[in-house]
């Protein structure tokens, strides 16, 4: 392959939170979320890396080489052909860290659309699927990479080594809300909870829910409470966020179709704006922030900061 050609302009990428799971969607089912990271990135001709962050994460986040965005940057050059001499990646972030939204998801799609966008001719090199195999092997699961990169509402899934997504409709009438703790988790620490081996019973409930799921997100959000019902993964991580698995069955109790987000800790509320509206006028509830997010429909999206045509070889 031929050494690509990074343009001059600076090339600016928004991606969205996401949830994953919804319930008994265990990765496979995600939803964009209106909650958005913001990455612009530049090719220099000087040698070296700037790294800046602002927002969620600042003061944790690494500002060298070891930035996910950037190693997702730098995995995609490789694959596109070459790195530029030099790069400058500023980063304003406004997805929480570690609390069950895709952070981690939001800075790989970020890191590998910028790389491909900043290289002409860069969608040729690489398409959409091509993105998506490379954004989940950096991840390790495809269900949060895929609604970042599409928006709305996905299903994906690896076969054979490949890896696959599909769009699929959201009723109009969702106006989700999430509770977001002051406390983080770990995905990986959250996935160490989880069985080898689950009861045929348990794991065929999860098939009927997950089934009935996407009709109930789709044309019946009547059915979203018993729709979002689990079995794979909810009550065996309780243990390690009792305050999330109570806030869980307190809204279900309620009558409003909560699931953990993602690996938690924050909780999702499949509302109608009519439900939101009364969460949202409810007391606040100690340690929880409760945000208004309504279902992102354009997923990833690139927003050239300047329209000039030319361009850096190298």
């Amino acid at each position: 392959m031929a050494k690509p050609t990074f343009r001059a302009a600076p090339v600016r990428v928004r991606v969205p939170a996401t949830s994953a799971n919804l319930g008994p969607g265990f990765d496979c089912l995600g939803l964009a979320l209106s909650l958005y990271d913001d990455v612009v990135v530049r090719a220099t001709d000087e040698p070296g890396l700037s790294v800046d962050v602002a927002g969620m994460g600042a003061a944790s986040v690494a500002r060298n080489a070891r930035n996910l965005v950037v190693r997702a940057m730098r995995t995609t050059f490789q694959q596109l052909g070459g790195a530029p001499r030099g790069l400058e990646v500023v980063c304003a972030n406004r997805i929480p860290h570690s609390r069950g939204l895709g952070s981690s998801a939001a800075a790989i799609v970020a890191g590998v659309v910028a790389a491909r966008a900043m290289v002409v001719g860069g969608s040729e090199r690489m398409d959409d699927d091509a993105v998506l195999a490379l954004a989940t092997s950096l991840e390790g699961h495809p269900d949060n990479v895929a609604a970042c990169l599409r928006g709305g509402l996905t299903a994906a899934w690896i076969a054979d080594g490949a890896t696959g997504a599909v769009d699929l409709t959201v009723d109009e009438s969702l106006a989700p809300t999430v509770f977001v703790p002051g406390s983080s988790s770990s995905t990986k620490a959250a996935r160490r909870l989880l069985p080898e081996s689950v009861p045929h019973a348990d794991a065929a409930a999860n098939a009927a829910r997950v089934a009935l799921l996407v009709t109930a997100l789709a044309r019946r959000p009547d059915l979203l409470l018993l729709a979002t019902e689990d079995r794979l993964h909810q009550d065996y991580r309780a243990p390690a966020m009792p305050r999330t698995a109570a806030l869980v069955g307190e809204l279900r109790a309620a009558g409003v179709p909560a699931v953990v987000s993602g690996a938690g800790p924050t909780v999702l509320a499949l509302t109608s704006a009519v439900q939101r509206k009364e969460l949202l006028d409810a007391p606040a509830r100690r340690g929880w922030s409760a945000l208004a997010l309504d279902v992102d429909r354009d997923g990833a999206v690139t927003l050239p900061l300047a329209r000039a045509e030319t361009a850096t070889a190298e």
